[in-house]
């Protein structure tokens, strides 16, 4: 089994652009055969590959996660034919600082204008380095989730409350 261990920010400014190393563009979308309060099963396509993940209930940053490969025609089907919901589009990008490896992912589509960094950890209590463009720690705060935002777009979040 394997378990995710994630912090997720929001972004105080843009410097964080300059440091880019990668750009790549994400599709994904949910099937919901269980509640998500107790995980979530995604399709994703990430640079020309497909993959399939179930993630457990989230417990502090920590979650089990299972993701396995498959032919990115079979994730584009699966996308289309058995998702619930619209996809989730997002630019990921990978910076650099220090030997953390942060992803930022902008969003794409209706949920243009939200811009979130990740920070994969080997435990919850590893120290990390604060980047000076970090923002406001998100990490369990469910609706920043993509599975959230498959159903509730970040651009509904103002007129929605």
């Amino acid at each position: 089994m394997g378990t995710e261990i994630e912090r997720k920010f929001l972004l105080r400014d843009d410097s964080w652009r300059s440091r880019v190393s990668s750009r790549t563009l994400y599709r994904q979308a949910y099937l919901h055969f269980m509640e998500r309060e107790h995980g979530v099963f995604r399709v994703r396509i990430a640079g020309g590959k497909g993959y399939l993940t179930l993630k457990g209930a989230l417990h502090g940053c920590s979650r089990d996660e299972y993701e396995y490969e498959i032919p990115v025609t079979d994730a584009n089907e699966l996308i289309d034919n058995f998702c619930a919901g619209p996809s989730v589009e997002k630019y990921r990008n990978i910076v650099m600082n220090g030997s953390d490896r942060w992803e930022i992912d902008e969003f794409l589509g209706e949920n243009s204008g939200l811009v979130l960094a990740e920070l994969e950890l080997e435990s919850e209590s590893a120290f990390f380095e604060r980047p000076s463009w970090l923002g406001m720690e998100v990490t369990g705060d469910m609706k920043y989730s993509n599975s959230h935002l498959a159903g509730n777009p970040y651009r509904t979040w103002k007129t929605s409350g």
